[in-house]
């Protein structure tokens, strides 16, 4: 899908969901990974992350684009458009808008943790992300040795 076809896709779901037109642009940021999309004040503009596109399909990024279009035309009507405000949440719920995009998965908790320390004596395990010297700490519970231990970071095929 190119920027002009999500251009006109915007417009549509505009007119069709909330009866006015959407009269600025929309394009695929190809850098958005933690959101769906991003509504501009000064501009007026709208990103979608198209990886989100990737990932999840029309149905998806449509809900995020009805809720940029809720910024978009609350914030032109001078209304509640923060996603505290009372306007932006029953506008979103009578569009059918995505408070939150759906996680890509690109973090992943236990992948984030290279380094493990284990205490020799009591067994206990303390995860880090940042290599350290071992012999500089001792174990929170028994005051034991830690030893350290490399994480496997490629999982099993």
């Amino acid at each position: 899908m190119e920027d002009e076809q999500l251009q006109l896709w915007v417009e549509r779901v505009s007119l069709q969901y909330f009866h006015r037109p959407f009269l600025h642009r929309a394009t695929f940021n190809r850098r958005l990974r933690t959101t769906g999309g991003r509504y501009f004040m000064r501009s007026h503009n709208i990103d979608i992350s198209w990886h989100q596109y990737e990932a999840f399909g029309v149905e998806e990024v449509e809900k995020i684009i009805k809720h940029e279009l809720c910024h978009y035309h609350l914030h032109l009507q001078q209304k509640g458009y923060k996603h505290q405000d009372a306007d932006f949440k029953k506008l979103l719920a009578e569009v059918g808008g995505s408070r939150y995009c759906q996680s890509l998965g690109m973090k992943n908790k236990a992948s984030a943790y290279r380094y493990k320390l284990e205490c020799v004596s009591c067994g206990t395990a303390y995860l880090r992300k940042r290599r350290m010297d071992p012999k500089k700490y001792s174990c929170g519970k028994c005051r034991g040795k830690l030893k350290l231990v490399m994480l496997d970071l490629k999982p099993d095929s």
